[in-house]
């Protein structure tokens, strides 16, 4: 039996870290993110659509999305935002739901399904548990600003472009804390792992 967990928290908590961590342990993982990427290759009808709706400045001159060139128009902007996800998040749900199909039909015992919009997508129906991984504000800022070098002012809006952390905390069945070190991270990891490779919680 497989039992799919959906990694999810705020913007720099950490996720790909943890979702690595996972990985070290056994379990197979499924990034959103990478599956976005594959979404929006060149030629595909989901970039064409986005072309469309935000316009020729979001293709960098080989075709390809800028996501950088993305970012800065939605982020600050609710009804650009909304309009991304509506064109992304149904493409994205389509290649998760093959993928994790897939993933139980070969009866992988633990699937990591990592979504920074789980819950923003309404994406927590096709897992099972779901992990938010938590983080205090002030690490947080700060390893948004040395991973993206964005100001004060861009770091707030992409913050606050998600849900709040304490939201996703209140529907989450497991919390790991990645405000310390990796070493700390790694050992709540570990034991999460073991308790649901173990059949906890299926």
């Amino acid at each position: 039996m497989t039992l799919v967990l959906g990694l999810t928290g705020g913007i720099a908590s950490g996720k790909s870290s943890v979702a690595a961590m996972f990985a070290e342990f056994g379990a197979e993982v499924v990034s959103a993110d990478q599956l976005a990427r594959e979404a929006v290759a060149p030629g595909s009808a989901t970039l064409q659509a986005l072309a469309a709706a935000f316009g020729p400045a979001i293709l960098d001159p080989a075709g390809e999305l800028d996501r950088e060139a993305l970012a800065r128009m939605v982020f600050a902007d609710p009804a650009a935002r909304e309009r991304l996800n509506a064109v992304t998040h149904p493409a994205i749900a389509r290649l998760a739901e093959a993928r994790l199909r897939d993933l139980r039909a070969r009866k992988v015992p633990l699937v990591v399904y990592e979504a920074p919009l789980l819950f923003e997508a309404g994406a927590e129906r096709r897992v099972d548990r779901v992990l938010v991984v938590t983080i205090d504000p002030t690490p947080q800022r700060a390893r948004l600003q040395d991973r993206d070098q964005l100001d004060a002012t861009a770091i707030e809006a992409r913050i606050s472009a998600q849900w709040p952390q304490a939201d996703k905390v209140a529907r989450a069945d497991f919390v790991i804390d990645n405000s310390g070190t990796l070493d700390e991270t790694r050992r709540q990891v570990a034991a999460l792992c073991h308790f649901l490779l173990s059949g906890g919680q299926r």
